[in-house]
């Protein structure tokens, strides 16, 4: 049997004990959001520290984050003068709420007769954590190199791990980051996440009144607040729906096309509706600039009144490409929302955060040795693929370890996995090859650099 063929059998053996393991982290609802009980993420961070404690890890630790949630560390000796790994994920997952209409409760873990593994998180990102058990696990105790462990607990809400990150450098520092949060198109075929789009947020909000007023004695008149927003929001797209703000920069995608049916697949898009935008499916959603209303603090239909409502806030996010400076993206958007003032309404627009984007360097040892895992794994070469998502760590480990690459992949497939919707799920076979593909390529990295 060849090397190969044994790590792949191994990898099959071990995956009873992952599935299983998997279905116990889906049952812990770790909602790091504000207002939601911190008890079960604090279990969950517990759990974490108990899994790697399974898989041979030594020395793990809850680290406290100033301002968030613990971070799961962990620091594994190798060979003197071998490279370092350090391996991440994340233990909290987006909340469940009922309006997502979930076909099964989405904190008991079940089977769909697809083999999918069904419950929130079981995709993003506690696949990641298994992986990462498992990587260790057959690796054993006589791994290659040294290892670090890094497991966030509040990535999907606003983060305080990038700034802890960057005030320890040394105890982040690495020579290869492996993300496992993100995934290929489909299952099956390998994909190697080469670049993210940032993400940039900012609040506006729009006041015309003092207070409410009568909408049939003023209505016709007197401006109400919820008129000139949609002014100003109808501003950010033309009538193509492609992004047009001054200043926000655009690109086009070089890589692997996006798939359409796997993009309408994964996208929910209703028969008969466009798509936004302009150019191939993959500049738009990988290349270039898309500006979201998240979400916006307005009477909903079974409190509204016949009132001209004084004030609304809104809350935005765009995405920018790779390749371009958050800070001034932001900016860009800002500085046009400000000038957006429909007959001279008061308008004030606040900074939420910066995502940075990022895009990796093909030709350095790391990003070979991946590729040459997935191939291994997959038994086909890997698609260089973009992802609309941001992970704004990338930008904090880059700071860390400048000349360190980043490793983007995981079992996150974007036909199915449905990640922060309803029935989100993840095919444990995806999980297996994925194992595969990590511990092959932290044998192909090490090789490498010796």
């Amino acid at each position: 049997m060849s090397q190969s063929d044994s790590l792949a059998a191994e990898a099959a053996g071990l995956m009873p004990d992952v599935v299983e393991r998997l279905r116990t982290l889906v049952r812990i609802p770790s909602i790091a959001f504000p207002g939601f009980d911190s008890a079960p993420v604090h279990a969950m961070g517990a759990a974490v520290v108990e899994l790697f404690e399974a898989a041979g890890a030594t020395g793990v630790e809850l680290l406290d984050v100033p301002g968030g949630y613990p971070c799961v560390f962990a620091d594994l000796p190798g060979p003197e003068g071998s490279p370092t790994v350090m391996l991440y994920a994340h233990y909290d997952v987006q909340p469940a709420p009922k309006s997502q209409r979930w076909s099964t409760e989405p904190f008991e873990p079940v089977t769909g007769a697809d083999g999918r593994i069904y419950g929130r998180g079981a995709a993003d990102d506690k696949s990641g954590l298994v992986m990462h058990y498992a990587t260790l696990k057959l690796l054993g105790p006589d791994r290659p190199c040294r290892i670090k462990l890094l497991v966030e607990g509040e990535e999907e809400t606003i983060s305080h791990l990038e700034e802890f990150v960057e005030a320890n450098p040394e105890r982040f520092a690495a020579d290869a980051y492996v993300i496992a949060d993100i995934g290929g198109q489909v299952v099956g075929r390998p994909g190697l996440t080469t670049a993210l789009r940032g993400d940039v947020a900012c609040t506006l909000t729009v006041r015309t009144l003092a207070y409410p007023v009568h909408s049939g004695l003023f209505g016709g008149a007197a401006p109400d607040a919820m008129t000139a927003m949609i002014r100003i929001l109808d501003t950010l797209h033309d009538e193509n729906g492609d992004t047009v703000i001054p200043g926000v920069d655009s690109s086009t995608w070089e890589g692997a096309a996006m798939e359409e049916s796997v993009y309408r697949e994964g996208s929910a898009i209703l028969p008969g509706v466009d798509y936004l935008g302009t150019g191939s499916l993959s500049d738009r959603i990988w290349a270039k600039p898309s500006v979201t209303v998240l979400g916006m603090d307005i009477p909903n239909t079974a409190e509204a009144s016949n009132v001209l409502l004084p004030e609304i806030t809104a809350k935005l996010s765009m995405r920018i490409v790779p390749g371009s400076d958050a800070d001034a993206q932001l900016e860009a958007l800002m500085s046009h929302l400000r000038s957006q003032r429909p007959w001279n309404c008061a308008v004030e627009v606040t900074k939420i955060k910066t995502g940075h984007a990022f895009a990796v360097d093909s030709s350095h040892p790391a990003i070979v040795a991946a590729n040459s895992a997935l191939e291994q794994a997959y038994g086909s070469p890997a698609e260089s693929i973009g992802s609309g998502a941001s992970i704004p760590l990338v930008a904090s480990l880059q700071k860390v370890a400048p000349d360190a690459s980043i490793i983007l992949w995981g079992a996150e497939d974007t036909a199915k996995a449905r990640i922060h919707a309803s029935d989100e799920s993840v095919d444990p076979q995806e999980i297996e090859r994925m194992i595969v593909a990590q511990v092959a390529f932290i044998e192909n990295f090490v090789a490498s650099v010796r």
